[in-house]
């Protein structure tokens, strides 16, 4: 990610962190999963909206932790205190964005899909800015 990130254009090199970078190739493939997984709990299984959402935002959250801490942050501090915090990180980012923004915009008529890629935005700035500075604070933001 240093490597890629010292090749932007525009001046992008002085702001852009490699461990955004990182997180941005993770995270982005991990939201995939989540609609993946969004899309055939909803419409394959019909379960409600919540729960549909629930279950896939868990399972791929489980997934962006052990993928960032390994491969992006390469973090070496105990993973015990960091699980614990990114817990608390996803209990708020679940009922801020999940289900308070996500299954409210998909209550208020929204597509779900398009709910749920909205509510992910919005996401991603918090989740990011957490791991970077709190939960993975060990490695500097590498």
């Amino acid at each position: 990610m240093e490597a890629v990130t010292r090749r932007l254009p525009f001046g992008l090199s002085r702001v852009v962190a490699p461990s955004f970078l990182g997180f941005a190739l993770i995270n982005g493939s991990t939201f995939a999963f989540d609609l993946l997984l969004l899309t055939l709990f909803r419409s394959a299984l019909h379960w409600p909206v919540p729960v549909a959402f629930t279950v896939a935002y868990l399972i791929a959250f489980a997934l962006s932790f052990v993928l960032n801490r390994a491969l992006n942050f390469r973090s070496h501090a105990p993973v015990g205190p960091q699980a614990v915090l990114y817990a608390v990180a996803i209990l708020i980012n679940y009922l801020a964005f999940i289900l308070g923004l996500g299954s409210g915009l998909a209550a208020l008529g929204l597509q779900y899909h398009a709910s749920r890629i909205i509510a992910g935005l919005c996401e991603a700035v918090y989740m990011y800015s957490v791991m970077r500075w709190v939960i993975f604070r060990d490695t500097d933001g590498r």
